[in-house]
């Protein structure tokens, strides 16, 4: 019974301490925020461009196997999907046709 109580207190006190505000940050954690953030974006970026160059590179490799086998390999083109147009996106709505009254 008591370990009950006591469990039910202690998860009371760690639900009211994660609920407690923290303070606004300051001009200093803002910039380093930003700073954090910027550094983040370049690297991403730069990991894009070294998974798409290592892509080319297996791409590569893989017409090279194919064509050594008298295979005939055509690259699929990377363009951007069109967006589909709103007539066929949409089915038209046929009118409903009025029904006859029902009899008595």
């Amino acid at each position: 019974m008591k370990s009950k109580l006591i469990l039910a207190l202690l998860a009371a006190l760690a639900f009211g301490m994660a609920q407690a505000k923290l303070p606004a940050p300051t001009e200093e954690q803002k910039a380093k925020a930003e700073e954090a953030k910027a550094k983040a974006a370049e690297a991403a970026k730069k990991e894009g461009e070294l998974l798409g160059k290592a892509q080319d590179r297996v791409a590569e490799r893989y017409i090279k196997e194919q064509k050594a086998k008298g295979v005939t390999v055509k690259p699929t083109p990377l363009a951007a999907a069109a967006p589909a147009p709103a007539a066929a996106a949409a089915p038209a709505a046929k009118p409903a046709a009025p029904s006859a009254p029902a009899k008595k």
